[in-house]
Parts: C-alpha cells; sequence; structure tokens
C-alpha cells in the first residue's frame, strides 16, 4: 500500500515512521510512504503557504493553490486510483472498521493541515473525505496521520508476525479486548494468573476470553454494546461475567 502525506514538516512524518511496526512494513516493500511540502508548489520567492482569512479572525489558513498542487503532484506520481483524506476535527470518526476499510486501498493520500485550518475549496474540490481522531484539536495534522498510517498498516497481510493479532485487537469486532498476562505465573504482590489461562483447554479459554472482552466492554464503553447485536452465548457470557462482578 501506498501512504502520500500532504505536509509542511515532512521530516516530523517520515522520522517517525521509521520505526516500529510501520518501520518494519517500509523495510519489507509492503508500504511505500512519500512526503509533499505544499512550499514547493509555492509561486512566489518567499514560499508562502497561509495568508488571513477573509472577513477577518485569528489565526492564519492555509491557501488553495499550494496544498491543490501537492494533491496533483501525487496523484500523478503513483497513478493509482486513489483516496484524498483531509485529517480535520470536523471529520468522520476514526474507527476500526473504517481502517479496516481503507486497508483494501492501494494509495491513500493524508492532508495534514496547520494553523487555523485550510481554505474551504481545497476540501470541496480536492477531497474525498475528511477524517477525525475525536473531538479535541491538535496543532497540526502530522500526528493524525501517523495515528492512521500505523493503524491501517498492521492490518495488511505479512506486516504482523502473528496475523491473529489484529483481529483480536480491541474494536476489531466491536468489544475491547480481554484481559493479557504472562510469566511469573505469581506477581510479586501474590496476584496470580487466572486459572483457566494454564489450563490448556483452548475452549474453556475462548469461552473466558470472550467474557472478559464483553466485560469490559460492557465496565469501560458501554456505548460499544449498544451498537452491537450479541449472540446467545454472548448474552449469556455476559449476564455470567456481571454475576461475578457483584460477589466481588
Amino acid at each position: 500500500m501506498r501512504f502520500d502525506i500532504i505536509t509542511l514538516f515532512p521530516e516530523m512524518v517520515t522520522e517517525a515512521a521509521q520505526v516500529g511496526v510501520t518501520g518494519k512494513a517500509i523495510e519489507n516493500a509492503i508500504v511505500t510512504l512519500n512526503v509533499w511540502n505544499p512550499r514547493d508548489y509555492t509561486c512566489d520567492r518567499h514560499k508562502t503557504v497561509d495568508d488571513r482569512p477573509f472577513g477577518g479572525g485569528h489565526g492564519m489558513v492555509m491557501k488553495y493553490q499550494p496544498l491543490h498542487d501537492a494533491v496533483i503532484a501525487a496523484k500523478v506520481d503513483a497513478k493509482n486510483d486513489c483516496k484524498v483524506v483531509y485529517l480535520s476535527p470536523q471529520g468522520r470518526p476514526l474507527t476500526q472498521a473504517l481502517l479496516s476499510e481503507a486497508s483494501e486501498l492501494s494509495q491513500l493520500i493524508l492532508v495534514a493541515g496547520r494553523y487555523e485550518g485550510i481554505d474551504e475549496r481545497f476540501i470541496q474540490r480536492d477531497c474525498d473525505e475528511e477524517w477525525s481522531l475525536g473531538d479535541y484539536v491538535i496543532s497540526g495534522g502530522e500526528l493524525a496521520a501517523l495515528i492512521v498510517i500505523d493503524a491501517i498498516t498492521r492490518l495488511l497481510p505479512n506486516v504482523l508476525g502473528n496475523a491473529q493479532s489484529a483481529q483480536e485487537d480491541s474494536h476489531s469486532d466491536g468489544l475491547l479486548d480481554y484481559p493479557q498476562f504472562t510469566r511469573p505465573e505469581m506477581s510479586a504482590a501474590n496476584d496470580a494468573v487466572p486459572d483457566v489461562l494454564l489450563s490448556g483447554n483452548h475452549a474453556d479459554i475462548a469461552r473466558w476470553r470472550m467474557k472478559q472482552a464483553l466485560g469490559r466492554t460492557w465496565q469501560k464503553r458501554p456505548d460499544l454494546l449498544k451498537k452491537k447485536t450479541l449472540s446467545a452465548e454472548q448474552e449469556r457470557l455476559l449476564a455470567q461475567f456481571k454475576v461475578e462482578v457483584d460477589k466481588v
């Protein structure tokens, strides 16, 4: 998969992308990452990419033409059908389902804004969608772009050492992840690993993990459960979890 980032701070993206899962995917040629600086597409000697907003107001607004030309350059260079996404607090909330859908693309162009925003004409004419990390504001879209790249990359074939890992992550099936434990079996605080995980009975372990995932979601993100239709078995496991919590 190819990612193209439109950004005023290319090094912020390229350096961070060299580590971890994304770095390995780039090294193994599963992912390619390209950055495009709108300053390279300006028409004045000062390389101006922003200006005061019409109608007055605080701050500066990124200009249409440099952003437009940078996107065109990214499209021409790749020669692929692609999606252009502006990372914005006003966008569609980022979800695992949205990321999974995006992982099927061959190219994704992510636009990292700065200042008070970007010219609305660019959003309307050049962007296919707007995506948001959540109901808060950060200083620029570069960190958001890195999050999107990481989240999509881990869904691509042959990226993770164990392909099942991505399928069992929190939110992959609309639920939070179940608790994880590792050696030693008894911690320094005398907290023991649940017996079922030491039993070797894979069916029992699978049921326990599903019950814990349902219970954690009920405790921490009940809004997610409202969006999910549970099977009869899941309803039974969740009811068991609630009874067990009441006994503690």
